[in-house]
């Protein structure tokens, strides 16, 4: 059986090197769908509670809400961090709240303090889709993912690979310890 829930992403990117209307810089709308199998766990009759699959997907791909997402060898790039830099935004603002931890990845880069995130390869919906595989894959037990930005979609499908251990109470994943961080439950 499978947990399926949504995440919305406001985001600005462009394709740079590409011959058409998405070498401008534009913004989007994008749709995550994350799709986690398993058992239905019986003490809360649910895969994996969607606002918990929500909140740990979140932690990391906040990064992406409100950013700017260019590719490493875009020209604009040096061009945006020099203005961010003589605006004084480029190491943050008091303001900037809604960020996550930054990170480094195989594929990107993400810089929350000047909202932006630098990305290996050009940042389309098939992109997206490997980019945040690559963030949650050891995190939720993910089998499908799909990313709609605008009119384009894409949608990933991935074999169940690891087994998460549960609350019988709540039915998030235990820490290490077997102790539930949400409301204390140890396994016995």
């Amino acid at each position: 059986m499978r947990s399926i829930t949504t995440l919305d992403i406001q985001y600005a990117h462009r394709f740079y090197g590409f011959c058409g209307e998405a070498q401008y810089l534009h913004g989007h709308t994008g749709i995550l769908t994350i799709e986690v199998e398993d058992s239905i766990n019986e003490g809360v009759n649910m895969v994996y509670p969607c606002n918990e699959i929500k909140k740990i997907a979140w932690d990391v791909l906040k990064n992406f809400d409100h950013a700017l997402i260019l590719r490493e060898d875009d020209p604009l790039l040096p061009a945006v961090l020099k203005v961010y830099e003589e605006q004084g935004i480029k190491d943050g603002h008091p303001q900037n709240v809604m960020k996550g931890a930054a990170f480094i990845t195989e594929l990107c880069t993400a810089y929350p303090d000047c909202r932006l995130v630098v990305t290996k390869e050009t940042m389309t919906v098939e992109g997206m889709i490997k980019i945040v595989y690559s963030l949650l894959k050891d995190k939720l037990n993910i089998v499908k993912l799909t990313f709609t930005s605008g009119v384009n979609a894409a949608s990933e499908e991935y074999e169940s690979c690891i087994s998460i251990n549960r609350c019988p109470l709540c039915g998030i994943a235990l820490d290490e310890s077997g102790i539930c961080p949400k409301c204390g439950y140890r396994k016995g």
